[in-house]
């Protein structure tokens, strides 16, 4: 599975962190597919830069953002664009249900 994670960086007490899309069983900070993007917890106000293109392209191809990601995503409003491409969710049936 792929997944967009973040890569960490800097020094000791000051990371810096790397947007990567990754597969899901390299290790945090080993190989990955694509750069797309950095975020700096430390800077004030902090720093999120995120492409928002290849974001989108991975998102529609499968890949699924860790839970910091996610934040990040919707922080920047790439969350919401991916969510309205998606279209509306199928009505569920109502009713009882066999066993």
């Amino acid at each position: 599975m792929v997944k967009i994670r973040l890569m960490r960086r800097g020094a000791a007490k000051r990371p810096s962190y790397r947007v990567v899309v990754s597969d899901s069983r390299s290790p945090r900070d080993g190989r990955f597919i694509e750069n797309i993007g950095r975020y700096q917890p430390m800077s004030d106000p902090s720093l999120i830069e995120i492409d928002e293109g290849r974001a989108l392209y991975w998102l529609s191809h499968g890949a699924q953002p860790t839970e910091q990601v996610a934040v990040l995503l919707k922080r920047q409003g790439i969350w919401d664009k991916f969510e309205s491409t998606k279209g509306p969710k199928p009505a569920r049936k109502k009713g009882n249900a066999e066993s």
